[in-house]
């Protein structure tokens, strides 16, 4: 069984397919289950993590847990993983915890966030980072719309067609926009996100921001169902898994 333990990542997913293991490249899971086997001397120990990532997605606060085979002090696992693992990956936070923990399925709730470069230029150090949008928007207009996702609702319209997930109901705690410093900062709360869910609400409130749609389609789109009705998908480099919460016991 071994000791389990929680650990915080943050890492930049430019160069991954995704959080998860997958044939087609490697992921940010290959390379911790690389680090842990260095570690153990060969044996394989299975790495659980609080959701996927997709392919360009990061993180500050993705959520891991593994049962070790031996007691280990916290800071010294995690010297020992951060010294084994890419520069683009590191574990933030190390804590020994209870067997109950599970980092999925102890999940109460998960923050977002989505970056947008709204100046003139591309931004050569920001790009693999944010979204360029070179375009006058219209930051209150979208907080408007947001609010109409706000609470319980059938995220059908937000959702990629491509889910496995057969519930789309998901409830939003937080949904707003900000302009700071040349970007549009989205901050997104919930108690969970379909697949793509942010990056097509983000798109969408692009299109209301841009102008080219009423601020009464994000509800409307909300209520019909349809992935068609809603806006395009934006793209993976700007979107951060931020923080994942639990209840205080773990």
């Amino acid at each position: 069984m071994g000791f389990r333990y929680k650990v915080i990542l943050s890492y930049d997913g430019t160069n991954y397919v995704g959080f998860q293991v997958q044939e087609n490249g490697n992921s940010i899971q290959a390379e911790l289950n690389k680090a842990l086997r260095k570690m153990t001397k060969g044996l394989y120990i299975p790495v659980c993590g609080s959701g996927r990532t997709d392919s360009g997605v990061h993180a500050n606060g993705q959520v891991i847990h593994f049962d070790y085979p031996t007691k280990i002090e916290e800071e010294n696992l995690q010297r020992a993983l951060n010294s084994l693992l890419p520069d683009d990956i590191s574990a933030k936070q190390v804590m020994a915890v209870s067997d109950e923990f599970h980092a999925r399925y102890s999940v109460t709730g998960k923050r977002y966030i989505y970056r947008v470069n709204i100046q003139k230029f591309v931004n050569p150090f920001s790009r693999l980072y944010t979204l360029h949008h070179p375009y006058r928007v219209n930051v209150d207009n979208m907080n408007e719309a947001l609010q109409a996702v706000i609470g319980e609702h059938d995220f059908t319209s937000f959702c990629s067609t491509k889910t496995d997930k057969e519930s789309k109901v998901r409830i939003v705690t937080k949904a707003e926009v900000v302009e700071k410093d040349g970007e549009l900062v989205f901050t997104f709360e919930g108690n969970g996100f379909l697949y793509n869910m942010i990056r097509i609400l983000v798109g969408t409130s692009l299109q209301i921001g841009d102008g080219l749609r009423p601020v009464s389609d994000m509800r409307d789109i909300l209520v019909a169902m349809d992935r068609q009705k809603a806006g395009p998908t934006a793209p993976p480099q700007g979107l951060y898994l931020d923080e994942v919460f639990y209840e205080e016991k773990e």
